[in-house]
């Protein structure tokens, strides 16, 4: 599927962690919080497979997870429908229309109660601790300093908590999402995560335009503990 250039350039800002402006990345612009209808395309839910994602992460009922980068909350009312009445989902963003906007479709749109929005920064999402997955979808290339959030994630997994990162192939794969040169290649994600302490589980090539790395729970860290999600 190949996009018209002005789709391509849209959905390549708006499929990537919005931040505020005082901290824009190198790579692509701002996604203007009113246009967040792009990231609802009707053929999101074919190219992007969340529930082989979610599978992935063997993400299942009662479950304690996080959406980094949330957005509009696409993945988040997801994530909350696999977790069920009984899960939670901490969905997380920089920049605060953003979270007004999934507070606003998770509580009037979707009717969800299981869902906790979190402002989180470029250095530390602010997750709490106890985490049975985390889930980072086209976010990677907006971060300013990788290492150090996923570090924050390493603190945030439980034992035998996982952590997806999803993002567009740079192989000519083709498809919606940024520009080739703005795409991060996979062994840049593996080499920050294992600065990061985590451990590299496993490279899943079953998305068209996308890859899916999955690490594990490393060495645990010194930083000061947060309150447990449970």
């Amino acid at each position: 599927m190949t996009l018209p250039r002005p789709f391509v350039a849209a959905a390549a800002c708006s499929l990537l962690t919005v931040l505020p402006a005082a901290q824009t990345p190198p790579h692509g612009r701002l996604f203007p919080p009113e246009d967040l209808v792009i990231l609802e395309s009707p053929d999101r839910e074919a190219w992007q497979q969340p529930e082989r994602i979610m599978d992935a992460l063997r993400i299942a009922d009662g479950f304690h997870v996080a959406d980094i980068g949330a957005g509009g909350g696409w993945f988040t009312i997801r994530l909350a429908r696999r977790v069920g009445p009984n899960g939670r989902v901490y969905a997380e963003d920089v920049q605060p229309q953003m979270i007004d906007s999934i507070q606003r479709r998770v509580s009037e749109g979707e009717g969800l109660r299981n869902v906790t929005t979190v402002l989180g920064t470029m250095d530390d999402p602010r997750l709490p601790t106890g985490l049975d997955a985390v889930l980072m979808v086209d976010t990677y290339s907006q971060l300013r300093n990788a290492v150090n959030l996923l570090e924050h994630i390493n603190e945030a997994l439980a034992p035998n908590g996982l952590l997806g990162v999803v993002d567009f192939k740079n192989d000519g794969a083709g498809g919606p999402g940024p520009a080739p040169e703005e795409r991060v290649d996979p062994d840049v994600v593996r080499r920050d995560a294992a600065a990061a302490g985590l451990v590299f589980k496993s490279h899943e090539t079953f998305l068209r335009y996308q890859y899916l790395l999955v690490f594990g729970k490393g060495p645990a860290t010194s930083r000061s503990p947060k309150p447990a999600a449970r």
